[in-house]
């Protein structure tokens, strides 16, 4: 079963539907509708450094356990509902303190600001 804060790999297909590339993504569900469903809810991570909003960096030290080849951006405006059945595999997952500013970040994407 899969927790919030953890980084999988899914297959993302290509627009044309012709091939299809694993991508890293992060867990935001939490366990409870993770073992309800069949589904997990994520956010995209990437590779690109260019600077967008609703986006952080994060690196190797952001994680308690696993590796980042590189420092990625985790965009909480890529949100993902997939079967669990996706993942490819779990290698990694990020501390509390990212996973709170993920989260931070969710919430002020999704509150309105008069």
């Amino acid at each position: 079963m899969y927790k919030p804060g953890d980084i999988v790999l899914i297959p993302v297909p290509f627009t044309d539907l012709s091939s299809h590339r694993r991508r890293p993504v992060i867990v935001i569900s939490n366990e409870v509708y993770n073992q309800k469903t069949t589904d997990i809810v994520v956010v995209a991570m990437t590779s690109n450094p260019i600077e967008v909003d609703y986006s952080i960096t994060i690196t190797s030290s952001d994680l308690v356990q696993g590796q980042l080849n590189r420092p990625s951006k985790v965009r909480v405006d890529k949100i993902y509902t997939l079967s669990q059945s996706l993942v490819v595999k779990k290698f990694g997952q990020v501390n509390a303190k990212t996973l709170d500013k993920i989260c931070d970040l969710l919430h002020n994407l999704t509150t309105t600001s008069l």
